[in-house]
């Protein structure tokens, strides 16, 4: 007699999924020398020149002090600028630098190959379906 598999659990095969696909992107962005934390920082920095590190940690949800750490590798790297003298309690004047575009749209071309095998498993009608509710889902609060 054979058993009848449980009923599979959104949130379960969501987190599952976002590892997997997570642990993909980040594979390939590591072969250009950046993580997702650089591509987080320079994807909230770009339209946003200035921000200091505290307001990018917060939008990032990460600590001012990772941040920082994160601003200084892409700094080091040549991805951001800085138009002011570092120093304690200073406003830091950041802004991505054409490397730093250059680098954002090698991520997001990694992102998009990524999803096309996504959808290359679903026809149509499923990715629209499919992409609908997640945006529903991600727009509200998981209570």
């Amino acid at each position: 007699m054979s058993e009848t598999p449980p009923p599979a659990s959104a949130a379960f095969l969501l987190m599952a999924l976002g590892r997997r696909i997570r642990e993909e992107v980040e594979g390939a962005l590591k072969n250009e020398g950046i993580a997702l934390r650089h591509l987080s920082a320079l994807g909230h920095l770009a339209p946003n020149p200035g921000l200091s590190y505290s307001e990018l940690a917060r939008r990032a949800g990460v600590t001012p002090q990772s941040m920082q750490a994160t601003l200084a590798a892409l700094e080091a790297r040549g991805a951001v600028a800085r138009d002011t003298d570092p120093g304690r309690g200073r406003t830091a004047e950041l802004h991505v630098t054409p490397e730093g575009t250059r680098l954002q749209r090698t991520a997001m071309a990694i992102i998009a190959e990524v999803d096309d095998r996504l959808r290359a498993r679903l026809d149509d009608e499923s990715h629209q379906v499919l992409t609908r509710a997640l945006f529903t889902l991600f727009r509200g609060e998981v209570e």
